[in-house]
């Protein structure tokens, strides 16, 4: 795993020790002595993870790790907050400036090892999604990273799964009106339970009798609906390695016993504002490919799906030897439509026609605006003459009902042209397939238009 770390601390012997573990590892190391040479190496350069000392002159850690996170430049690098105090204040204090760990010198080995690697990771996820949100034109990025999610009114909904009813109910009694907690005394049941609800956190306690947690952690990181929940593992003193092989199985965060009731609930709000921080990434990116093969007026495909498309529902049918039609529609006279009621009332009637067109054809039809008033609509598993039927049923329809446009609901009369074709046996092309229907269009509109053409249908 590669990856850039920069090491942040005003000792040179330090840096220098924590430089030699992770160059034995791989990894890339970046170093800077003071806050301000930090702020502008992760501005300028790409950063995976930084490893920031907290006490420094001038500027410091706590005060760095704020100013990163509050950059939506910045916001999504991971900071490691590294303190020779192990003072309970100081780990609630470095979380609440936005840290996503905290590590107490002289540093573990493992620990650290395993810490950097689980966020290498999540920095990896991270970027990849940016990548694909900022690559999908103008989606307000900034302003997602901008967000504060841990301010948001709504509680998380967060599942706990342990059996010890003591441990229970002081949890219970820490995330009193902090979260929205569901608890499980079983194991399997909590699997099943994390897996049928949207939970935004899941804490998992080690101390079952009869039970390995771990293999619970490795089920949900297994199961592609809890893949991305953030996993709290709730452990004991001692319990170091079960912590590590945890951190490798893919757990977000742990929490030592006793539990402290402030890192607990800064620990669930760092968890809980990075999950709806990608969750939000995911949700653009989805809305944003939708739309580049959407039409945003009528709603229906837009002409690069149908590019995209159409060549595998042609293999599919000629592979399959079953018929498939297709069929292009232009609204007739358009322009005289737009010309006396504005370009307003054309949408409205374009809008109106997607709608009826949609309502005719079935779902498994690929409808589609292939460009100005012309759709396509591509029938798997139709023959030419039940094409040709539907085609008449569609003209027909729009010929009799009357389109409403304007606040005043006034109505006037649409007709439509129809050309249709269909796969021919044998040597047979996409490009043949649409010309042969183009051409029987231009047959429609040239013989007096409202009519359909069926070519070697």
């Amino acid at each position: 795993m590669t990856a850039r770390i920069l090491v942040v601390d005003d000792i040179p012997a330090n840096v220098r020790l924590l430089e030699v573990r992770l160059l034995a590892e791989y990894f890339e190391v970046l170093t800077a002595s003071n806050g301000p040479d930090a702020i502008e190496t992760c501005e300028n350069g790409k950063v995976d993870v930084v490893l920031l000392d907290v006490m420094m002159p001038d500027m410091d850690g706590f005060e760095v790790c704020r100013r990163l996170k509050s950059d939506p430049a910045t916001a999504h690098i991971p900071v490691v907050m590294i303190t020779a105090l192990d003072q309970v204040s100081d780990r609630v204090r470095g979380l609440e400036a936005g840290a996503d760990d905290f590590l107490t010198k002289p540093v573990n080995d493992l620990q650290l090892m395993t810490r950097v690697k689980s966020l290498v990771r999540l920095k990896s996820l991270t970027d990849e999604l940016r990548l694909r949100a900022s690559t999908t034109r103008n989606i307000g990025i900034e302003e997602l990273l901008s967000r504060n999610y841990a301010s948001e009114d709504t509680m998380p909904k967060v599942l706990l799964i342990d059996e010890r009813k003591s441990s229970v109910e002081r949890i219970q009694k820490m995330l009193r009106d902090r979260a929205d907690l569901d608890v499980t005394g079983d194991p399997h049941a909590g699997f099943f339970q994390a897996a049928e609800t949207s939970y935004e956190c899941v804490m998992i306690s080690t101390a079952f009798a009869d039970f390995d947690p771990l293999r619970l952690c490795s089920q949900l990181r297994s199961l592609d609906r809890t893949r991305f929940v953030p996993i709290i593992l709730l452990a004991e003193e001692g319990e170091e390695e079960r912590i590590i092989r945890g951190l490798e199985l893919g757990i977000n965060d742990y929490l030592m016993r006793p539990i402290d009731q402030q890192e607990l609930t800064a620990r669930l709000r760092t968890q809980v504002r990075r999950k709806r921080y990608n969750d939000q990434l995911r949700a653009s990116v989805t809305q944003t490919i939708e739309m580049a093969v959407t039409d945003g007026l009528t709603g229906l495909h837009n002409r690069r799906y149908l590019d995209s498309h159409l060549q595998t529902l042609f293999d599919r049918a000629v592979a399959r030897r079953r018929p498939l039609s297709v069929m292009i529609t232009d609204l007739d006279r358009f322009k005289s439509i737009n010309d006396a009621h504005g370009h307003d009332g054309g949408d409205e009637v374009l809008r109106e026609f997607a709608r009826r067109l949609r309502k005719n054809v079935r779902g498994i039809d690929l409808a589609c605006r292939f460009g100005g008033e012309e759709f396509v609509v591509v029938m798997p598993d139709t023959d030419g003459v039940v094409a040709e039927k539907v085609a008449e049923r569609i003209r027909a329809e729009i010929a009799q009902m009357p389109f409403a446009i304007g606040a005043d609901g006034k109505t006037i009369e649409v007709t439509v042209s129809v050309g249709v074709s269909s796969v021919l046996k044998g040597v047979d092309t996409v490009a043949a397939l649409m010309k042969r229907a183009d051409l029987a269009l231009y047959e429609a509109k040239s013989g007096g238009r409202n009519r359909v053409v069926a070519k070697a249908a």
